[in-house]
Parts: structure tokens; C-alpha cells; sequence
């Protein structure tokens, strides 16, 4: 077959059918993709939670209260503690489903 550029070459290979999946496979695959997705979120909130903590504390009461760098510090740090706030709650999130999924036989413990 001749290509033309990578990308008609990863075109190809992304629509060609090699062989069918098992559903295992299939499930790994879309487990991956749901821990990518998580490990994606957490990191974006943490970073936007700690900005708008720094935002609230310096540009909406440091400047009007004549307070720099108090209100800055303290509004950063709760900023930072509200992301992992988060971050421990999605982790524990995904321990207790890791744990149900992995129950006798398969099914979740109910």
C-alpha cells in the first residue's frame, strides 16, 4: 500500500480492522481511559482552585483592604487545601469502586 504522510498511514491503521477484541480487552482499554480522565480532572482543579484562591485574596480584598500579602496567603492556602480536599475525595471515590468491582465472583459487594 502506498502512503502518502504519516497521517494517511495512521488513518489506516486506525480504520483497519486487524481482528476483533475480546471484551476484556475492551475493558481495559476503557478503564485506562476513565483513569486518564480522572487523573486529568484532579490535576486541572487542583491548579484552578489554587488560582482562585490567589485571585480571591489578592484582587478582591488585598487591594481594597490595604492587607498585602495576609489575605493573599491565607486565601492561596485554602485555594490549595480545596484542591486536595478534591483530590482525596476522588481517590477514595475510586478505592471504594476498585474495591466493589473486585468482589467474589466479579460483582460489586452490596
Amino acid at each position: 500500500m502506498n502512503f502518502r504522510g504519516p497521517s494517511a498511514k495512521l488513518f489506516y491503521i486506525l480504520t483497519t480492522n486487524t481482528g476483533k477484541k475480546s471484551s476484556g480487552e475492551r475493558e481495559k482499554k476503557g478503564e485506562f481511559f476513565r483513569y486518564l480522565g480522572v487523573a486529568s480532572t484532579v490535576g486541572i482543579n487542583l491548579v484552578i482552585s489554587t488560582f482562585i484562591g490567589f485571585a480571591l485574596g489578592y484582587y478582591l480584598l488585598d487591594r481594597f483592604l490595604n492587607t498585602f500579602p495576609w489575605l493573599t496567603v491565607i486565601f492561596t492556602l485554602l485555594g490549595i487545601a480545596a484542591g486536595f480536599k478534591y483530590l482525596f475525595k476522588i481517590a477514595s471515590k475510586m478505592n471504594n469502586d476498585d474495591k466493589g468491582s473486585n468482589g467474589p465472583s466479579g460483582q460489586g459487594s452490596e
